[in-house]
């Protein structure tokens, strides 16, 4: 299904590449399903693409709206991130796959750049088309029980290709020449390539081409065939054969065309100039070797840093990506607010040292300060150099170089980065060019990160302000809530409990899950608790409470949905009323330890379905009996079922000392309390602890 939605996406609109990318069992990211006409090696960096981060595939997903690039002006205005990591002159256009409320993944299509021609209407109206199709295939799927979610590496698709024998003429010609297709697989080879490579045709027919010529699968040529690959403009450069300092030089051409690419390989004598693709295994540092590996750090650099969403995580990519690429030994960050830099980051310089250039002004004469206020990056080949350069500065070496680059997103003043290095040492153009545009990109990784702290701080405390401060006291009851944001970008979520006094003796129990994060996840979760404490002070009956929570969060359409689990307890009794909506099943351990997860009937998460009934089940709590409400974050782990996590939980609850609840409900919350975890949880646990026992106690039966 999904292979025939990207075949026929790609001739529809006359492209060349694409592919499907699909969700994950783990939130939030999407693997790519399907790659046609494109090498799955080239492209394994972009395989997998959180939701969250600024490139269009995520874009698309997130806002359930198309996104078209025709040419690289478009994508660099919108995706400075993509172009960084493939600044190539093509198209891409990218469509969401839905179905309802549902998302799947998105559509994407490559095709030859129109540099100043939008995209048309009919081409967008034949995406859409391919997009809706298979919408509907995957919604028909989900109905059926089937699981919509991709694991694994992406299946590569061979798209329709054809073409006239030309051997006679390609044999006449003393260059090699071999024909690739779109996953750079050999598909042709004149004699004199099979002569070049020492192998016979039929031995190399359908072996990828960097296997068959392992000195082009080089690093540093890899930036030339994604360019063949992502574009329509032919690429030239030279090697030396089989990666060898001695070996000979060989001119390589690389044309590109719908259906693969022609490689020509030809001898070359040695070139007048050292060019920077030219790869030497072994070479030193300000090798050309080192400075085309510069060269290709962009896309490890801009790929890393969509996986950074706070300033100290951009910090430590940095750190990892940037030093080692240019054999630096210390970095520093500085981030502006209100025209001070402050120190943000450091790694490699004496302790202490730079404490005295924290919180300096803009009117400062520093290189720090004026390569920001000025906007053009200092180089200082030497300490003797920026010496001269700033009489009576503090040196923290008496040897080295240093690089001093501004920091600057979209024109707005960020801060500022120093880069150390322990020995004298040149700048390039290549290089000056590289961390110039490097550091474009992580003043606007800064800027984001700085955003989402905003954000994350608002949604932080609006979930505190949301969430009960205390939970009401009774005598025959005792209960005992927690909640932990997600440690993974520090998201808050929607996640959320209640306990609320109906005003007949009866308590309300109430646990949900909004789906999704931030201050948009934490402000419906405020708008749920508020409706499900208002229907159960009106004495709506359980059903009632959640049919009616259900067409609230439908009426207010904030594009979100929710699990909900509702218990109505009498504390006298233990005598008990509970519905479900999409939410994990209640843990319940009786009075002798053994515990055992409810088997309650339930109905469709909240927020889809007008017409969804909520069945009623019956339960009752002996005393000493311990029942516990908890969301998926308590459970879920990314790649592991979720019954290997409740069965862990059931366990534990099992084992917990019976008193007090508080020490029980830290016990099932502690080992989730340091975990790298990408979403919330909540728990909420009840115990009657006094008062005798109602006959039948622990007895469930489905009602209504």
């Amino acid at each position: 299904m999904l292979t025939r939605a990207a075949v026929d996406a790609v001739a529809a609109v006359d492209g060349y590449a694409g592919g499907v990318y699909l969700r994950s069992r783990t939130e939030g990211l999407l693997l790519m399903a399907v790659l046609a006409g494109l090498p799955g090696r080239l492209f394994r960096p972009w395989s997998r693409m959180h939701v969250n981060r600024p490139y269009p595939v995520a874009e698309a997903y997130r806002s359930r709206q198309s996104v078209h690039l025709p040419d690289a002006e478009s994508s660099m205005r919108r995706f400075p991130q993509l172009m960084a990591g493939l600044p190539f002159p093509f198209a891409s256009l990218y469509e969401p796959v839905t179905a309802g409320t549902q998302r799947f993944g998105v559509l994407l299509v490559l095709r030859e750049a129109t540099p100043g021609v939008p995209v048309s209407a009919l081409d967008r109206e034949r995406l859409r088309e391919a997009a809706d199709g298979l919408g509907q295939e995957l919604a028909a799927l989900a109905a059926a029980g089937a699981p919509v979610v991709w694991e694994g590496d992406p299946l590569l698709v061979d798209p329709p290709s054809g073409g006239e024998d030309a051997r006679e003429a390609a044999d006449r010609l003393p260059q090699a020449l071999l024909s690739v297709d779109r996953h750079g697989r050999i598909r042709f080879l004149n004699a004199a390539a099979a002569d070049l490579i020492g192998l016979g045709e039929g031995r190399l027919r359908g072996q990828v081409v960097w296997e068959a010529l392992p000195w082009l699968g080089h690093p540093a040529f890899e930036d030339h065939f994604r360019a063949v690959f992502m574009s329509t403009e032919p690429v030239h450069f030279s090697a030396r054969r089989g990666g060898d300092p001695a070996g000979d030089w060989m001119s390589v051409g690389l044309y590109p065309g719908r259906s693969g690419v022609t490689l020509t390989i030809g001898a070359e004598e040695r070139p007048s100039y050292a060019p920077s693709s030219v790869a030497r295994p072994g070479a030193g540092l300000g090798s050309p070797a080192d400075r085309a590996s510069a060269l290709y750090r962009p896309v490890a650099l801009a790929i890393a840093l969509t996986e950074a969403v706070t300033a100290r995580q951009v910090s430590a990519v940095v750190t990892e990506e940037l030093l080692p690429a240019f054999g630096g030994r210390q970095l520093a960050i500085y981030m502006l607010d209100e025209r001070h830099l402050h120190l943000a980051w450091e790694t490699g310089f004496p302790k202490g040292f730079l404490d005295g250039f924290d919180g300096v002004g803009l009117d400062v004469r520093l290189p720090g300060v004026e390569c920001l206020t000025s906007g053009r990056p200092l180089f200082f080949e030497s300490m003797e150099h920026l010496a001269a350069a700033y009489p009576g500065i503090p040196l923290d070496a008496s040897v080295g170089a240093r690089a001093f680059l501004p920091l600057i997103a979209s024109g707005r003043p960020v801060g500022s980065c120093i880069l150390g290095f322990d020995v004298p040492r040149g700048f390039s153009p290549e290089e000056r060019t590289v961390l110039t545009a490097l550091a474009g990109l992580i003043a606007q990784a800064l800027e984001r990160a700085r955003r989402y702290d905003s954000e994350a701080a608002l949604a932080r405390g609006l979930q505190a302000a949301l969430l009960p401060r205390r939970l009401p006291v009774r005598e025959r009851l005792e209960t005992v809530g927690r909640y932990l944001p997600g440690t993974q970008g520090m998201d808050v979520g929607g996640d959320w409990y209640d306990v609320v006094e109906t005003g007949s003796g009866l308590l309300a129990l109430v646990i949900g899950d909004v789906q999704g994060h931030g201050v948009a996840a934490a402000a419906t979760m405020g708008q749920l608790r508020s409706a499900v404490r208002a229907f159960a002070l009106s004495g709506s009956t359980p059903q009632r409470v959640m049919s009616g929570t259900n067409q609230l969060l439908i009426d207010l359409d904030p594009g979100q949905f929710a699990s909900c689990c509702y218990v109505l307890l009498d504390p006298a009794s233990g005598s008990a009323t509970a519905v479900r909506a999409g939410h994990p099943q209640p843990l319940l351990r009786h009075p002798g330890g053994r515990t055992e997860v409810l088997d309650l009937p339930g109905g469709v998460v909240l927020g889809i379905d007008p017409e969804a009934t909520y069945p009623v089940a019956e339960l009752r709590l002996a005393r000493g009996a311990v029942l516990a409400l908890f969301t998926d974050g308590l459970v879920e782990k990314p790649g592991t079922d979720i019954d290997v996590g409740i069965e862990r939980l059931r366990l534990a609850l099992a084992a917990a000392p019976s008193a007090p609840l508080t020490e029980t409900a830290d016990l099932l919350i502690g080992g989730a309390g340091d975990a790298d975890r990408p979403d919330d949880i909540a728990l909420l646990l009840a115990s009657r602890t006094n008062g005798p026992d109602a006959p039948g106690a622990a007895r469930r039966r489905p009602r209504g």
